[in-house]
């Protein structure tokens, strides 16, 4: 009876271990195209470390260029690879190169979108000034700018 509720036991464990999540593992920077656009030639380490962040690696022995590394680790293999580096001339980014990654769903800085009662509003001001600019040329008035 102990060997069977033993043998049981392994079993169950055995098949428990093969239904566990396998995390996926995200490091370094994610280094978008938006922050690419913004980064130009001339701007100093502190502007772009404020624009793409610290970087995962400054070599000692290079310290004319950052590396900002970016990888996705699923079941212990990495499923993606991206490295941007940055080399600078003095305290000035000199030029950039590498591959970026697409911008982040619901994390990306974009335009504000108004929301449905600042849209009404929004639509009031602009037929109210037509209705205006329409009355002055009625009128034979030019219409002030305020």
């Amino acid at each position: 009876m102990r060997k069977l509720f033993l043998v049981l036991s392994i079993a169950a464990l055995t098949a428990c271990s093969s239904l566990t999540y396998k995390l996926e593992v995200q490091q370094g920077n994610y280094i978008t195209e938006d922050m690419i656009a913004k980064l130009k030639p001339g701007m100093t380490r502190s502007q772009v470390r404020f624009l793409l962040g610290t970087p995962l690696l400054v070599d000692p022995f290079h310290a004319d260029r950052w590396d900002y590394l970016y990888r996705v680790y699923y079941d212990g293999k990495v499923t993606e690879d991206k490295q941007f580096t940055v080399f600078f001339t003095g305290d000035a980014a000199a030029r950039f190169e590498g591959s970026v990654m697409p911008p982040l769903k619901g994390f990306v800085s974009a335009e504000p979108k108004l929301s449905p009662r600042a849209q009404t509003m929004e639509k009031s001001r602009e037929l109210e000034a037509e209705q205006i600019q329409k009355n002055a040329k009625q009128d034979g008035e030019t219409p002030k700018k305020d």
